[in-house]
C-alpha cells in the first residue's frame, strides 16, 4: 500500500522548510484548481440533458466522430486496441469507444442512449452487425439502456432489407437509423441518409486547409487514381483522355484490380494527386457515392461526378426522386455532374481558360461548402437523436 510521508525529527531545523512551504502552499492551489476543473466538468455533465455513448463497430464511425464531430480519440495510435474520445455539443454529452476490445459484454455501458455504428455491407458483416443488435436487445430488455440509435454502413445496392424487423417502426428498438447510400428506406422522419465520407478505414486524415492549398497554382487540371473494371464507364473514361491527350494534363494512375490494403506510398500518391489537381474525376462504381468525393472536397479538389443511378434497388425513396447523390445535392454540392465522360473534354477545355484568381474562389467555396456540410450534418444527427430520446413535451 501507499504510506505517506514519515516525519523524522520534526523538532530539528530544517534549511529547506521555506521551499517546502512554498512547494505545499503550490501544491494546495494546485489541488483547488483541479478540483475547480472536476466541479467545471461535472456542472458541464449536470447541465446536459442528455448523455449518449456511441459504439464505433465499423470505420464510417471515425468519420462521424472525427470528421463531422471534430472530435479526438485517446490514445492517438490507430492500432489500439481501444480508443475513447467525449465532448458536450449543445445539450449533449457525447462518449465515443472503438476498437477490437470493445466486444458485446466486455465493456462498460455508460450512458441509457446508444448510438451503434455498423457495418452492413456484406453477408458476413451483417452477421456481426446482428450479434451487437442482440446484445443491445439484451441491455434493453433489462433496463441497462433506453434508446438505440444505428448508423449503418449500408449495401452498396440499398439490400438493407435485414435491419428492418430491429427499427421501431416494425416493432423493434432501432430509432432513428441513418443509412449511407440512397436507401430507397430513407423518409428524413425516422430513417435518414447518411453520408459515406471518407475512407477512414484507410486512415485517410481529418485535412485542415492550408493556405497553400487554397491559392497555390496546381500542375494538374485532374487526377483519377483507381481500378478500371471490365465494361465499365471507367474504361470509356480512360479512352476519351488517352484520345485528345487529356491524359498529359491529368495525374491518373491506373489498375486493374481493386486493392483494399494501401502502400503507404500509394496513398501519399493519391493525396499529392488531390493536392495538385484541379478536378478529381470521380466515376461511379458499384454505387455512384464514393469516398473519392469527399477525399477530392477535404484537398479543395472539385469533384467531377458521373451523375447516374447504378444496379441495385437505390434511388426512389418516398422522399427523392433526382437520385442518385440526393444527399449531397439536397445540401448544394458545388460539383460539376455529367451524365457522360463525353462531356468530359468540353469541361476540361472550360478548365484550361480559367485564371488562378477563379480556381482560388472557386476552391474556397468547395472547402467552406464541405465544411458547413459536416455542420449541418451534425446538427441533423444532434436533433434526430433528441426527438427520439428525450422525453416530448407533448402532454
Amino acid at each position: 500500500g501507499f504510506v505517506g510521508h514519515v516525519s523524522l525529527g520534526n523538532e530539528e531545523w530544517n534549511p529547506w522548510e521555506v521551499d517546502e512551504r512554498k512547494e505545499q502552499v503550490a501544491s494546495q492551489q494546485r489541488y483547488e484548481a483541479n478540483l475547480q476543473m472536476i466541479k467545471h466538468a461535472r456542472s458541464q455533465v449536470e447541465q446536459t440533458s442528455l448523455r449518449v455513448q456511441v459504439w464505433g463497430k465499423a470505420a464510417i464511425g471515425l468519420y462521424l466522430w472525427q470528421h463531422v464531430f471534430e472530435g479526438h480519440l485517446e490514445p492517438a495510435d490507430v492500432t489500439a486496441q481501444r480508443r475513447e474520445g467525449s465532448q458536450t455539443v449543445g445539450k449533449t454529452y457525447f462518449s465515443f469507444i472503438t476498437g477490437p476490445s470493445v466486444v458485446p459484454g466486455y465493456f462498460s455501458v455508460e450512458a441509457e442512449n446508444v448510438v451503434l455504428v455498423l457495418n452492413g455491407r456484406e453477408k458476413a458483416k451483417i452477421s456481426y452487425a446482428t450479434q451487437w443488435l442482440h446484445y443491445t436487445q439484451t441491455l434493453i430488455q433489462t433496463h441497462k439502456i433506453q434508446h438505440v440509435a444505428v448508423v449503418l454502413l449500408g449495401n452498396e445496392q440499398c439490400n438493407n432489407e435485414w435491419i428492418q424487423p430491429y427499427l421501431k417502426r416494425h416493432g423493434g428498438f432501432v430509432h432513428p437509423l441513418f443509412v449511407t447510400y440512397d436507401s430507397a428506406l430513407v423518409n428524413e422522419e425516422d430513417i435518414f441518409q447518411w453520408p459515406l465520407g471518407v475512407a477512414t478505414y484507410r486512415n485517410f486524415p481529418v485535412v485542415e486547409p492550408s493556405w497553400s492549398m487554397l491559392h497555390d497554382p496546381r500542375s494538374h487540371l485532374c487526377n483519377f487514381l483507381g481500378t478500371i473494371y471490365k465494361n465499365s464507364s471507367r474504361e470509356t473514361l480512360m479512352e476519351i483522355l488517352k484520345k485528345d491527350g487529356l491524359d498529359k494534363l491529368c495525374w491518373i494512375t491506373a489498375r486493374e484490380q481493386w486493392q483494399p490494403q494501401e502502400t503507404n506510398e500509394s496513398f501519399k500518391n493519391y493525396q499529392d494527386a488531390l493536392l495538385r489537381s484541379d478536378l478529381t474525376l470521380c466515376p461511379v462504381g458499384i454505387n455512384t457515392e464514393c469516398y473519392r468525393i469527399y477525399e477530392a472536397c477535404s484537398y479543395g479538389s472539385l469533384p467531377v461526378v458521373e451523375d447516374v443511378m447504378t444496379p441495385g434497388d437505390c434511388g426512389n425513396s418516398s422522399m427523392y426522386h433526382s437520385a442518385p447523390l440526393q444527399l449531397l445535392k439536397n445540401m448544394g454540392a458545388p460539383f460539376i455532374f455529367i451524365k457522360s465522360w463525353e462531356e468530359l473534354p468540353a469541361v476540361l477545355e472550360k478548365e484550361k481558360k480559367m485564371s488562378l484568381q477563379e480556381k482560388i474562389q472557386r476552391r474556397k467555396k468547395l472547402v467552406e461548402w464541405y465544411r458547413n456540410f459536416k455542420a449541418r450534418m451534425r446538427q441533423k444527427f444532434i436533433n434526430a437523436l433528441e426527438k427520439s430520446f428525450l422525453p416530448s413535451d407533448k402532454g
